[in-house]
């Protein structure tokens, strides 16, 4: 049976080896091995079911790969800043770093650090943040099905048939939304727990049933809750920590 051959970065970034841009930067090292072959030749195409290994030095690379969570405030932007605000990543500085760690913060934690699910200005919370594709891929990739879970406050009436649209049969932009859970915590705060994220989701599911978001806090992503970290501080990810 033939096979149509596919790009090896891609292969290697739909397995969950590394990104697409570690997967170019392993290729050009000669530090990626296909059927025990290395390839040092960047746009090469591999069968479907080659076998792909990483040489020892790529593994010893990723393993170094810093990964961290930040309680972002109101009115910081998750990545690129715009006019008048700041990015949320300037609050990652030593002085700034919460509890003991034996990592010590480094210029290099801060080269092409991601933001793995993004919060708007408007909203507070854990901000995860890391350098390795993995994980980002795990919370946003096309078919990640990661749990966040966030604590929202509203205003407004909510019957029940309103709060069993929120929890399935709503859509935006014309696509049908994934089945959420949303329950009242209190007389004015819902938890949600969503598996995908568009933009300001859960501020335009509350406008479409009447409701008015006044405060918006993201407490977990997959595994990694938010706990005690102040707001405003950040900390490693410890080497047990896993969004899966």
């Amino acid at each position: 049976m033939l096979y149509e051959l596919v790009r090896l970065s891609k292969l290697m970034t739909e397995r969950g080896i590394c990104s697409r841009r570690e997967a170019d930067a392993f290729i050009i090292q000669g530090l990626v091995l296909v059927d025990g072959v290395v390839v040092n030749q960047l746009g090469i195409k591999v069968s479907p079911d080659a076998q792909i290994t990483l040489a020892p030095q790529a593994l010893k690379q990723q393993n170094i790969l810093a990964s961290l969570i930040l309680n972002k405030p109101v009115g910081y932007v998750s990545t690129q800043p715009e006019p008048g605000y700041t990015p949320a990543v300037k609050l990652i500085t030593p002085a700034n770093m919460f509890g003991k760690s034996e990592l010590k913060l480094r210029p290099g934690h801060l080269k092409n650090l991601a933001v793995a699910g993004r919060l708007d200005i408007d909203s507070r919370g854990l901000l995860l943040f890391t350098q390795d594709g993995r994980i980002a891929k795990k919370v946003i990739g096309q078919h990640s099905r990661i749990e966040k879970e966030y604590i929202v406050r509203v205003v407004g009436p909510l019957p029940d048939d309103k709060l069993h649209l929120l929890r399935d049969g709503l859509e935006l932009d014309g696509e049908p939304l994934l089945p959420a859970q949303v329950e009242w915590i209190n007389r004015d705060q819902l938890r949600f727990v969503l598996t995908e994220g568009r933009k300001r989701q859960i501020r335009r599911m509350c406008e479409l049933v009447g409701l008015k978001v006044i405060g918006l806090k993201r407490v977990r992503i997959g595994k990694l809750r938010l706990g005690n970290l102040p707001e405003g501080k950040w900390r490693f990810l410890a080497p047990d920590e896993t969004v899966d």
